[in-house]
């Protein structure tokens, strides 16, 4: 019967971050320039790429372009490490993620995306542009965002993490 219930338990978990692709929202707003300045991130070709292509689209569409954060990137990155450390694709720790960015950032919302095993920055923006949850971040309401893109040593495949933010 315990193991049982651990299963239906287990099942409803990841069921819950299967989903968890949809923004998050809080109205918890402390300060902002500060911590955005003190971070420095250096953006690979292909994240500034993958940057220029949501903008292109969310332009395309009659949004507004979204603006860089370095912090946010920085918060991407670790999650690339955290996926390649564990050796799986998933919204692990968004909660803490996001509670931590509207922190630190001053967000008022939090949204994100991540891809695996995409070669180019095209193909992982097209397959997020074909996914419902995915698509529905990139032409969210947000104002900011941040990218990481890092490739497993050992096999060669690439992790992505974008997280949008209102501010």
């Amino acid at each position: 019967m315990r193991t049982i219930l651990l299963r239906v338990q287990i099942l409803l978990l990841v069921i819950f971050i299967m989903n968890s692709c949809s923004s998050d929202s809080s109205e918890e707003s402390t300060t902002t320039a500060k911590a955005q300045a003190a971070v420095k991130f250096e953006y690979s070709a292909a994240e500034l790429s993958t940057m220029k292509l949501i903008n292109d689209y969310r332009v395309s569409k009659g949004l507004i372009a979204l603006e860089q954060v370095s912090y946010v990137s920085l918060k991407s990155e670790e999650h690339d490490h955290y996926m390649i450390d564990k050796n799986v694709v998933s919204h692990d720790g968004f909660v803490s993620r996001s509670e931590d960015i509207v922190k630190v950032v001053g967000a008022k919302n939090v949204g994100e995306n991540i891809a695996y095993n995409f070669n180019t920055p095209e193909g992982a923006v097209s397959a997020w542009l074909k996914s419902a949850s995915h698509k529905e971040n990139i032409e969210g309401n947000f104002t900011h965002f941040g990218i990481a893109i890092r490739e497993n040593a050992t096999t060669g495949k690439k992790y992505y993490t974008n997280i949008f933010i209102r501010i």
